[in-house]
């Protein structure tokens, strides 16, 4: 990296030596270099993706630095400001060539400028978000806002609402032809769930905890259960349940877990989960959607494999 050694006169030997081997949830986000700076071994990160959270870089980070023994060092090709203040702020190393580096264990930061903010700061509507998964699932393509209205069941309106603010923030685009109003993206399914993953919100608004003899209607199964559906994980002692109301259990539930042999644990989603899902759990997205922030490595390895496997599942319908 020439820009290291002519800003700040630190020489980059890149080794021969191959990275150690890395789970899959690692190596799908990225490319890792071992490298001298200066005579100091390091590893340089090339991300794959999008970044992701801080709370999550933090994870990777640990893990690769644990395995390689050495000092990891997010490379990016853009940084925007917001980034580069939780990087600063988690003491997470970074450089991006010709315009910041941070490496802390070297005793240097260096500035010059940050690219504008790719994301608006704007919160993703309930329904933006059912809209985005849906069309998501759909394989992309071209959709009809009437058939996403139909199936969601949300207003003209509120389709309206939905489709405007994914088009403001970039991630889709609408179009006219004839009477119909059609969805449609030049990204694949994945690209897209990975350029909205900032904007993307948590579906779980709260959870309470009802005697599972009150419970009288078939909810579908979400939380640890639902990824041990979809993956070789174990459930847990507690059995969640996704809902778009509690509204009936408020008087008899608890704000805490007293026993998990009497006691379900109902989550309020903040949009219907019966829309997007095909069986008994809710839809895989959300379901990741809802434990991203969790800091289990074996729960974050199985809900990356779970994501893999949706794409590869959407993919096989487009093909």
């Amino acid at each position: 990296m020439d820009y290291l050694n002519h800003v700040l006169g630190i020489r980059v030997i890149y080794s021969d030596d191959a990275a150690k081997s890395m789970p899959g949830f690692i190596d799908a986000r990225y490319r890792i270099r071992r490298v001298t700076l200066d005579g100091k071994e390091a590893v340089f990160l090339y991300p794959k993706t999008e970044l992701e959270s801080v709370s999550v870089l933090k994870k990777h980070i640990d893990r690769i630095q644990r395995t390689e023994g050495a000092p990891a060092v997010l490379v990016p090709e853009r940084l925007t400001y917001r980034q580069k203040e939780y990087l600063l702020r988690s003491h997470i190393p970074f450089i991006v060539e010709g315009k910041q580096i941070y490496l802390p264990f070297l005793a240097v930061y260096l500035q010059e400028r940050c690219d504008s903010e790719k994301l608006s700061s704007e919160v993703m509507l309930p329904s933006a978000q059912l809209l985005l998964l849906y069309y998501i699932y759909h394989g992309g393509g071209s959709l009809l806002t009437s058939e996403a209205s139909r199936e969601l069941e949300l207003t003209p309106t509120s389709i309206s609402r939905a489709s405007r603010q994914l088009e403001d923030m970039g991630l889709i685009r609408t179009e006219k032809r004839g009477v119909h109003k059609i969805i449609c993206s030049g990204k694949t399914p994945e690209e897209l769930f990975y350029a909205a993953r900032d904007y993307l919100i948590n579906p779980v608004k709260r959870t309470i905890y009802v005697p599972k003899s009150k419970i009288d209607k078939k909810l579908l199964i979400s939380g640890y259960h639902a990824l041990s559906e979809y993956s070789l994980l174990n459930p847990s002692a507690v059995c969640y349940l996704a809902a778009d109301s509690v509204a009936a259990w408020e008087n008899l539930a608890s704000r805490k877990l007293q026993s998990p042999e009497e006691q379900y644990a109902v989550e309020l989603w903040r949009y219907d989960p019966q829309k997007l899902s095909e069986g008994v759990c809710v839809d895989r997205i959300s379901l990741a959607l809802a434990l991203r922030e969790e800091r289990d490595e074996r729960v974050e390895e199985a809900v990356d494999e779970m994501l893999m496997q949706v794409w590869r599942d959407i993919d096989g319908k487009r093909n």
